[in-house]
C-alpha cells in the first residue's frame, strides 16, 4: 500500500511556505498569495514554480536552489503528523500490509522528515523524487514504489492531491483520496476511487477499491 507524504501523512505547509515566500523575494516576485502557496504543496517543485507562480523556465533552477537552501536547513521538520495517521499505520500493518511513501518531494527530505515524526518505522521503503529533478512526478514515484516489491499485489495509493490520483491511475491503481489534507474537491474532480474524510475511514475504504 503507498501513501503520499505532504497534505497525507503530515501538514507541511508551514515549512514549504516559508520557503517559497524566500525563493519569491530572492527572485523578486511578488509575495505569494494565499492560493498560491496552497498550490505549491502537492506538486513537483519545478512545476509549482513555473506553472503556480510565473517563474520563466530559466529562473526556476534558481527558485529551486533558494527554496532548497532555505527549507533544507530546517524548515523541511516545520511539519505536525495528523491526528489519526499513526493509528491508521500501525494498524495496516498490524494487519499483514507492507507500506510504502510514493511523494514528489525529494527522496531525501523525505527520510529526514520521516525519521523526524517517527513514521519511518511504518515503511518498508521510501520512493520520491531526485534532485536534479529527473524523477519527480508522481507516476514515476509510483513506478520506483512498484519495482521495488514486484512479487507484491496491485496497491493502492492514498494522498491528497490531483496528481496522487493521476499518477496511481498511470499504473491502472485506485487512489483513496486523503479529505483531510487540503484539497478534498480537487481529488473527486480528479477521480479518486473515494475519499476518506479522516485516517480512521481508509481502511473501512479499502474493501470498496
Amino acid at each position: 500500500m503507498l501513501f503520499d507524504l505532504d497534505g497525507t501523512l503530515v501538514d507541511s505547509t508551514p515549512g514549504i511556505w516559508a520557503s517559497v515566500r524566500v525563493a519569491a523575494a530572492e527572485l523578486g516576485l511578488p509575495e505569494p498569495t494565499a492560493r498560491q502557496l496552497r498550490d505549491m504543496v502537492g506538486p513537483p517543485l519545478q512545476d509549482g514554480f513555473a506553472l503556480v507562480l510565473g517563474v520563466p523556465a530559466d529562473d526556476v533552477p534558481r527558485a529551486v536552489a533558494a527554496y532548497r537552501a532555505h527549507y533544507s536547513a530546517g524548515a523541511l521538520l516545520d511539519v505536525t503528523v495528523y491526528d489519526g495517521v499513526p493509528e491508521l499505520l500501525g494498524s495496516l500493518r498490524g494487519a499483514g500490509a507492507v507500506l510504502a511513501v510514493a511523494t514528489s518531494k525529494p527522496e531525501p527530505f523525505a527520510v529526514r522528515v520521516l525519521a523526524h515524526t517517527g513514521l519511518d518505522r511504518f515503511f518498508a521503503s521510501v520512493h520520491g523524487a531526485t534532485l536534479d529533478g529527473a524523477v519527480r512526478h508522481k507516476e514515476q514515484v509510483v513506478a520506483a514504489a512498484l519495482a521495488a516489491r514486484p512479487e507484491g499485489h496491485s496497491p493502492v495509493l492514498v494522498g491528497d492531491r490531483e496528481h496522487d490520483v493521476l499518477g496511481a491511475a498511470a499504473h491502472g491503481l485506485p487512489c483513496i483520496g486523503a479529505g483531510w489534507g487540503p484539497a478534498p474537491e480537487e481529488l473527486r474532480a480528479a477521480g479518486a476511487a473515494a475519499v476518506a474524510g479522516t485516517p480512521a475511514e481508509v481502511t473501512g475504504l479499502l474493501a470498496d477499491v
